[in-house]
This record gives structure tokens, C-alpha cells and sequence, in this order.
């Protein structure tokens, strides 16, 4: 097998040039991205659709945007990222509907062996991540290989994913826990004891 095929495997793999040309290929569309004009709507949209795998619609990524490959990138419609998203979508990632994502967030498919002897060499391996519908992921949050975040959920900012996430619960900290349940008081309050409109 190729090294190139062994992207999405699981396994550990070894860059060689024909990934390096591949990859290349792949960050000059995603320059074009982050290099367009705020008032070039239609042209981001395009070039959107050409570095992810999948774009539903009305999806929104401030620039500037950084990844590995991008099109090993699923967003569903409604997705909404702030700036300095960082893909390290060495495999596939994939983004749920209505999902929010905020400032200078990664998301880390790629990770090396913890034994130094092949790291030398510049081992690496992949596992995906997928991320729910309707998840806020606050700012500065890291989400490390294999992780998955349910429905719902909110990941507070600063947060280090190192373990899967239930849907409807709120999680933050290094590493991320679950602090609690997505309650009816939530329906009523926004933020604190700032309430809704009518409430």
C-alpha cells in the first residue's frame, strides 16, 4: 500500500513526495481563500466547494482558514467558523449542521507515536473526528484525534478534547469534562442571568 493510501487507514504512515505534491495542490486553493476580498462573496463560495469534500449551504468561514488538506472536510449547511481555523485533516473530518465554531479553534485528525524512535522518521497516523449538529465550539478550544462531540453540546473556551462528548451537555476545561446538562433554564436564560426577550 502507498503511503499516500494509508491516510484514511489508521495506520501508521510516512510522508512521501507524491503526499507533499498532493497536499501542495490542495493549500494553493486555500491561499486563493484567505488572499480574496471581504466584498468577493460569490468567489469564496466557489472556492469553498473547491477545498472541502462536502459544503451544505449558507456555510460561513472567516479567514483566515488554515488546513492540512481540506478536502478531507465534511460541513453540513449552516456551518459557521470564526477566524484562524486550524484542519488538521489528515483524515476525514466531518462538522454537523448549524454548528459554530469560534476564534483560533483546532481540529486534529493527525497524531505521532509517543515513542521517539519513529518520530524521527516523522511517523504519523489518523483517526477522524466528527462533530454533531448545533455545537458550539468556544474559542482557543482544541479537539484532539478520534474525538466525537454530540448534538447539541457546547465545548467552553480553551478547552482540550481528549475524550468523547455526549449530546446536550455544556464541557470545558484542559482536559474538557462534562460540567453539565443543556437544562430547561437554558431555554429561559442566555447568558447568566441574562434572559431572553419575554421571559
Amino acid at each position: 500500500m502507498a503511503q499516500v493510501d494509508k491516510k484514511h487507514s489508521q495506520q501508521i504512515y510516512y510522508f512521501d513526495d507524491a503526499t507533499f505534491a498532493e497536499q501542495t495542490q490542495c493549500q494553493e486553493v486555500i491561499y486563493d481563500y484567505n488572499h480574496s476580498r471581504p466584498s468577493e462573496i460569490e468567489r469564496r463560495a466557489k472556492l469553498l466547494k473547491q477545498i472541502f469534500a462536502e459544503v451544505g449551504e449558507d456555510c460561513m468561514i472567516e479567514p483566515p482558514l488554515k488546513a492540512n488538506w481540506g478536502k478531507h472536510t465534511h460541513l453540513g449547511n449552516k456551518v459557521y467558523a470564526n477566524f484562524n481555523l486550524t484542519l488538521v485533516d489528515d483524515t476525514h473530518i466531518y462538522i454537523g449542521d448549524c454548528t459554530m465554531i469560534g476564534p483560533n479553534v483546532t481540529l486534529a485528525t493527525a497524531g505521532h507515536p509517543i515513542n521517539p524512535k519513529p518520530r524521527q522518521q516523522a511517523a504519523q497516523f489518523n483517526v477522524p473526528i466528527t462533530i454533531g449538529c448545533n455545537v458550539w465550539i468556544g474559542a482557543n478550544s482544541v479537539v484532539l484525534p478520534g474525538i466525537s462531540i454530540g448534538e447539541n453540546s457546547v465545548i467552553g473556551a480553551g478547552s482540550v478534547v481528549t475524550k468523547d462528548i455526549p449530546a446536550n451537555v455544556v464541557a470545558v476545561g484542559n482536559p474538557c469534562k462534562v460540567l453539565r446538562e443543556i437544562s430547561e433554564r437554558d431555554k429561559q436564560f442566555y447568558y447568566k442571568n441574562l434572559a431572553f426577550e419575554g421571559e
